[in-house]
């Protein structure tokens, strides 16, 4: 069943489809832009018949393929690629599972709690960057919320194609929560979310909203 909008703007945010490293768990920051898997380009098609009878004013992207890849076989054309999207600099952490970091600090492992800097660099996996603060990306998305707002004042739904923790993050920017919020926000891959207005508040519609076949 197809997602309706409402009469008042809203800013759709839709998660890129399932790639192979999504799939085992795996950290996939910047690093390795790996591609979608077939599962993940039904996943990205199935989002677009599931948001048909939006017409959206903008359509923004991340710059990583497996965002760009999903919003094209989603349907939608004249997209305007924004840096802002891109997933959270892992830096250590990329490429490594919860379990594997978790085992090495000795406790359980929330990125939104333990960030990615006290990691030492593994060269398998990464590039032994220091990756970023979780207020950088937190910056980042507020960032873009003005942005979507712009669109939005004037009377356009806007829709945000990108990955797992930037759109979590981004939520809580767009309600004004503490980034750290995000941890309790899961979000499946090619999952769709609707941020939106009520009682003159910036309020969170709909969650982690699984396309239809």
């Amino acid at each position: 069943m197809a997602i309706v909008p409402s009469k008042d703007p809203q800013l759709v945010l839709l998660r890129h489809g399932e790639t192979e490293w999504s799939r085992t768990g795996r950290h996939t920051g910047r690093t390795s832009d790996v591609p979608l898997t077939e599962a993940g380009e039904e996943q990205a098609r199935a989002a677009g018949r599931t948001l048909a009878e939006f017409r959206f004013g903008a359509v923004y992207s991340s710059p990583l393929r497996r965002a760009r890849r999903t919003a094209e076989l989603g349907g939608w054309t004249d997209v305007v690629v924004d840096d802002d999207l891109a997933e959270w600099d892992y830096g250590p952490v990329d490429g490594r599972t919860s379990a594997e970091i978790s085992a090495l600090l000795g406790h359980e492992f929330v990125i939104f709690d333990d960030g990615v800097r006290s990691l030492p660099p593994d060269p398998d996996h990464g590039q032994g960057g220091p990756g970023e603060l979780l207020e950088d990306v937190h910056a980042r998305a507020r960032r873009f919320v003005e942005r979507a707002e712009e669109t939005m004042r004037q009377g356009g739904d806007v829709l945000a194609v990108a990955h797992g923790h930037l759109l979590r993050v981004l939520a809580t920017a767009w309600i004004g929560a503490d980034p750290r919020l995000a941890a309790r926000l899961e979000l499946g891959t090619a999952a769709i979310c609707i941020l939106g207005h009520g009682h003159h508040l910036r309020t969170i519609e709909g969650w982690n909203l699984l396309p239809t076949s």
